[in-house]
């Protein structure tokens, strides 16, 4: 097989996203399997259509089970709403096809339980699966977690991490799906909050075992595009800290209600003999310091990540040309083609995003219990 029929579900924000990375990781990383844009499935006839026509897809289902009968479709793409990807994920795992699906895994533990286990049972048919945790792919990030598995900056000590949005801190901004607990199973916490946690959890190597938690609603309704109001129902800011199974202390913040800030992934990783530090809003920067070095003239020192030796970034531009966001998407779909190409598991795995699934969980237990939570399968 040198081609994979791709089938996508869903094509709003994340569908956008996704497009462009199945367009364009082909001509830019030369993958094993190349992808094809075979068909995109959405609810409505007339706005799928014009979705696939306007994002590169050469065939439209209004039903998602379509995708699973067409013998053209060997990988599944999921850019819907929480409420739906173990439905989706399952069905499309034990039917045969690959599946990449978009975070958080699902919008509870007992869905993303059911959801690894049906990887598993296509892994041993060679069927793989892989959680979109796309920030991952950021190059500064993933040097940062190569420079902490080389030792830079020794043992881990502290991990602080926060995910800082505004979009909804005007109390007039009109209520989404993202706001409804059916929908999108939690706010902040799920939305930025499992970006964090899995970024916080790949740079440093270790696990979170146990969260105290703080989660708020500070705007309980909100008004319909339509007129009339809505009730809010999921936290609009989470605060917790937690330990990691390397002993390591953690801090977590995710708010979409920072003023003032647009999209602001910030992470930093104390260890005995350094440091790293990062920001989403500045991505082709990664800040590192090393206590090896004299006193004088010591400090955290800037790497622009875009050079050749840099993670994904000798497929881009000559160094010092920047990369963006929906780059990230496109690395994510070039080792997921590879992976599948070589028969090797991709990660992260439905099993990290389980993992992820339950250190949510025991931060909303913690934030309502007002007690520190263990997490759920840790050691």
């Amino acid at each position: 097989m040198t081609t994979v029929g791709v089938g996508m579900v869903g094509h709003a924000f994340m569908g956008r996203a996704h497009s462009q990375a199945w367009r364009s990781v082909g001509p830019f990383f030369g993958p094993p399997l190349t992808p094809v844009m075979t068909a995109l499935a959405g609810r409505s006839a007339d706005r799928v259509r014009a979705a696939a026509d306007a994002l590169g897809w050469a065939s439209v289902e209004t039903d998602w089970k379509e995708l699973l009968r067409r013998d053209d479709v060997q990988l599944v793409d999921i850019c819907t709403p929480g409420d739906s990807h173990a439905e989706i994920a399952v069905a499309a795992l034990d039917a045969g096809k690959h599946v990449l699906c978009e975070k958080p895994l699902a919008n509870s533990v007992a869905e993303a339980e059911a959801m690894a286990a049906a990887a598993e049972r296509a892994r041993e048919r060679g069927i793989r699966s892989m959680v979109g945790f796309n920030y991952r792919r950021v190059p500064a990030v993933t040097l940062a977690r190569r420079l902490v598995e080389e030792g830079r900056i020794g043992t881990v000590r502290h991990v602080r991490a926060q995910y800082l949005q505004d979009w909804l801190a005007d109390p007039a901004a009109p209520f989404t799906w993202r706001l409804d607990r059916d929908r999108a199973g939690s706010g902040s916490l799920g939305d930025i909050g499992a970006h964090i946690i899995d970024t916080a959890q790949f740079i440093t190597g270790q696990s979170l075992v146990g969260v105290s938690a703080l989660m708020d609603t500070f705007v309980p309704e909100r008004p319909l595009p339509g007129g009339g109001t809505a009730q809010v129902t999921v936290d609009d800011a989470a605060l917790f800290i937690g330990r990691t199974d390397g002993g390591a202390l953690a801090s977590f913040e995710a708010t979409r209600f920072a003023t003032g800030r647009k999209n602001s992934l910030r992470i930093e990783v104390s260890g005995s003999s350094g440091a790293l530090s990062f920001d989403l809003e500045a991505l082709n920067e990664l800040w590192f310091y090393d206590r090896a070095e004299d006193d004088a003239t010591a400090g955290f020192r800037r790497i622009v990540v875009t050079e050749p030796v840099h993670p994904y970034a000798g497929h881009w531009w000559p160094p010092g040309h920047m990369l963006g966001y929906e780059h990230t998407f496109t690395h994510q779909m070039a080792d997921l083609l590879t992976a599948i190409a070589d028969g090797t598991d991709p990660r992260p795995s439905f099993a990290d995003g389980l993992q992820v699934q339950r250190v949510l969980a025991a931060v909303a237990d913690s934030a309502a219990s007002r007690g520190w939570v263990d997490v759920e399968g840790s050691a």
